[in-house]
């Protein structure tokens, strides 16, 4: 049996179709991503688990249990926001010590859950600190502290990395994951971002226009995407003799499809270059090596394989 389950989950505003028809199975400790650009139904889907929005059809279960008649209180759910919603006239342990709080939990007991959850996220030298006093990568491990401390039946995060710069956000997503294969918590993740969804998650929910485009690991949905929407959203391709081939399987050869260098830009530890080709406009991404690359204006010859 699955953990958690979505069975032909619907919701409709009006006249408007935000989820249609859902389905997924999550297994005890997976981390699952709903993926997809703004409007396609991954928040909606997130507010129908926690209950902050009810379904019009289907059903969401929970370790074989009618979710939907279960208060959102009584779920069992840890929530982290986009905004992190930390009380301001709190400290950090304060913040982290409300849902204990509310569960009823003993002084003793909830003191020593809030300390072993600050050291979880890297905090514990920072437990009397009010959120203002904190940077935005701090005040998101005190939100995660936060869902984490009162063991939820399942970790939800609504897109908790989306305000933080690149950088931190690249480092955030390796603690994120390295805290939820530590603690075991189920997860589902909301975001829009590819690269956060493939770095953190067991499987990806490819989702557009309310309905799952795609379900599975993220290697499988970038390599053999299912539909042209998900080769798409996952990445840059090219449809090459009827077929979708990504930049990076494109190299320059001696022989192959003749082109013309258009532009190519030094992106670090790689080139992306534009090649004008009988075929079109082809997109070809090759790592830096210190070698010589092909310049603006070159004629060149690229060849690729299939896998």
């Amino acid at each position: 049996m699955s953990f958690l389950e979505l069975d032909a989950l619907r919701k409709t505003f009006g006249a408007q179709v935000a989820v249609d028809g859902l389905s997924l199975k999550v297994q005890k400790g997976e981390f699952v991503s709903l993926l997809g650009p703004s409007g396609c139904g991954k928040t909606t889907t997130l507010q129908m688990i926690a209950g902050f929005v009810d379904p019009s059809g289907g059903a969401i279960r929970l370790e074989g249990q009618d979710l939907l008649a279960v208060k959102p209180a009584k779920r069992g759910l840890g929530i982290v926001f986009q905004s992190y919603a930390l009380f301001p006239h709190m400290t950090a342990a304060e913040n982290v010590a409300f849902g204990p709080e509310m569960q009823g939990v003993g002084g003793g007991e909830r003191a020593k859950r809030v300390a072993d959850a600050l050291e979880l996220v890297g905090l514990g030298a920072f437990a009397a600190r009010h959120p203002r006093q904190l940077s935005g990568g701090q005040q998101q491990r005190v939100a995660l502290a936060r869902a984490l401390v009162i063991r939820p039946r399942i970790l939800l995060l609504d897109e908790p990395l989306s305000n933080l710069d690149a950088k931190l956000r690249e480092e955030m997503q390796i603690e994120l994951r390295q805290i939820q294969r530590t603690v075991g918590t189920t997860t589902i993740l909301v975001t829009h971002d590819q690269a956060e969804a493939m770095a953190l998650s067991d499987r990806v929910v490819v989702m557009n226009k309310g309905r799952a485009e795609q379900i599975a690991t993220p290697l499988d949905a970038y390599e053999h995407p299912a539909t042209p929407f998900v080769a798409s959203f996952l990445g840059k391709t090219n449809l090459l003799e009827g077929s979708a081939v990504r930049p990076e399987r494109i190299a320059f050869a001696t022989s192959g499809l003749a082109g013309t260098v258009r532009t190519r830009i030094f992106q670090g530890n790689h080139w992306l270059y534009q090649v004008e080709t009988k075929s079109g406009l082809v997109t070809v991404i090759r790592q830096n090596t210190g070698e010589d690359m092909p310049g603006e204006g070159a004629a060149v010859h690229l060849a690729w394989g299939t896998r």
